[in-house]
């Protein structure tokens, strides 16, 4: 087993899409899921979802699903947990977390959060916007398992926001190229599975 485990986060409510999985809809002929499993398998030891509700609507990915432990869907950093225990069960030292709305992060995630990790271990994402301005991509990131008590005191807390408790922890921030676009591009609505379609065409 790799001391690396990878994450997918699917527990979110989608209503921007009118409700249900994001990561089951289709783009260019397949899941969205299935392109976030396809970039973010090999860059790990093994892989799980993070989602709540049914699990049988997954099963055709043939992954653990790790639904959050804390009850009204208090955001990412419970299926942060939730994958942190699940790693910490299989004697993991990590995690890497992906979102599964977002088929072209970069092939280089791990290797890269790896290497800008900062003191405790944690790191996220970042990318400029149109802008210029580096924004944080915090449902990615790198995750010890060292944290999760940690975290899970913090959610019980009632802490929500990533960014919050990421720099109580100083954490690291690997920035990737925005050119020819953000590679954290997700699927919010109707008209990004569209747009997402036709960068994969050009790609």
């Amino acid at each position: 087993m790799s001391a690396l485990l990878g994450v997918i986060l699917a527990g979110g409510r989608a209503t921007r899409m009118g409700g249900g999985d994001k990561g089951l809809r289709v783009v260019a002929g397949q899941h969205l899921i299935d392109h976030v499993i396809a970039r973010l398998a090999p860059q790990c030891g093994a892989l799980a979802i993070n989602a709540n509700g049914d699990p049988a609507r997954l099963a055709e990915f043939g992954l653990p699903i790790l639904p959050d432990s804390l009850a009204d869907y208090p955001g990412p950093l419970a299926g942060v947990l939730a994958g942190l225990d699940w790693a910490a069960a299989q004697g993991a030292t990590a995690i890497v977390t992906a979102a599964a709305d977002t088929p072209f992060f970069p092939t280089d995630l791990v290797t890269r959060l790896t290497a800008c990790a900062g003191p405790s271990g944690l790191c996220l994402a970042a990318s400029p916007d149109e802008t210029g301005r580096v924004q944080r991509q915090p449902t990615f990131g790198l995750w010890p398992v060292a944290l999760r008590d940690d975290l899970r005191a913090a959610l019980t807390g009632g802490l929500r926001k990533i960014v919050i408790w990421t720099d109580q922890h100083q954490a690291g921030q690997a920035v990737f190229d925005s050119a020819p676009f953000d590679p954290f591009f997700n699927v919010n609505t109707p008209e990004d599975i569209v747009a997402a379609e036709a960068l994969m065409g050009a790609a």
